[in-house]
């Protein structure tokens, strides 16, 4: 049985005790929280997520298998997509890569966003992790 890493799961607990008027904003919340790159990380360097509605880049780098991180790059004008990786980035950065490949393909239905966002936007963020999963398995 998959079990969502720690701080995954507290970020699902989050969006399970909010209403779902209240959905939209806590995304809106973390696309705000989205880290910046760090200064030695190119966007041109990072893979593109084609699946995703808006520009999103992401990198993984697991030279540190039980303390893999996971960069993204995404324009502030495109919240939703910026929500759903600050989601990933918050949730499983600096777990290890077994714990990532653990986490369910579609976990982000616990989420509760598919009556507020669009099913193609759900699925840019199973792209995501998909692509860090396969980058991990590589």
């Amino acid at each position: 049985m998959s079990v969502l890493p720690s701080a995954l799961a507290e970020i699902v607990e989050d969006f399970a005790a909010v209403g779902a008027s209240d959905k939209l904003t806590l995304l809106l919340e973390f696309s705000r929280e989205l880290p910046p790159l760090p200064a030695e990380l190119e966007q041109s360097a990072m893979e593109p997520v084609p699946e995703c509605q808006s520009p999103l880049f992401l990198s993984v780098d697991d030279s540190d298998r039980d303390n893999v991180r996971l960069y993204f790059s995404a324009p502030p004008e495109a919240p939703t997509t910026r929500g759903f990786a600050s989601i990933l980035a918050q949730g499983l950065d600096g777990h290890s890569a077994d714990e990532i490949l653990g986490v369910p393909d579609d976990f982000y239905s616990a989420l509760g966003l598919a009556e507020a966002v669009s099913p193609l936007r759900l699925r840019g963020m199973s792209a995501m992790l998909a692509r860090i999963k396969r980058h991990l398995r590589g």
